[in-house]
């Protein structure tokens, strides 16, 4: 089975994580792998948004959305199950996709995007995740 499952969360839209965190979970329990829970922050530093934050900023405000993917996973994910917590910067797919073969993930699972995209078969980061990924994709809707 999988022993290495890539969950990634929007820790702002619930529905990121509703119907893919049991599945993850599931995986998870039949393998006795580990759950690396993933959320990305946008990139600062590298716009000229970034010019308009305070140098250092995007380090605070990784700390800061540690601690809340911290008591996300102790709130939401089963005490029994192995979990590593991750934090990136940059562009959501290409942060999951260098993540996934940073960890070695046997599978990513992903929701398939936004209520607001709901006229579309999968959002742009589902979609991407999917085309490039060199592990299995569990994209659920």
């Amino acid at each position: 089975m999988f022993k290495d499952v890539l969950l990634t969360v929007d820790l702002n839209d619930e529905n990121s994580w509703t119907k893919a965190l049991p599945v993850a979970e599931d995986y998870i329990k039949a393998s006795g792998g580990t759950m690396h829970v993933m959320t990305v922050i946008p990139n600062f530093g590298m716009s000229i948004v970034g010019s308009f934050f305070p140098k250092g900023y995007e380090k605070e405000v990784g700390e800061k959305v540690l601690v809340v993917l911290k008591d996300f996973v102790k709130t939401h994910v089963s005490a029994d199950i192995k979990t590593q917590r991750i934090v990136s910067e940059g562009t959501v797919y290409e942060e999951i996709l260098n993540m996934a073969d940073k960890i070695k993930a046997d599978m990513i699972v992903v929701s398939s995007g936004r209520d607001d995209l709901k006229d579309f078969l999968l959002g742009p980061n589902a979609a991407r995740v999917v085309r490039h990924a060199n592990c299995s994709v569990t994209v659920v809707r």
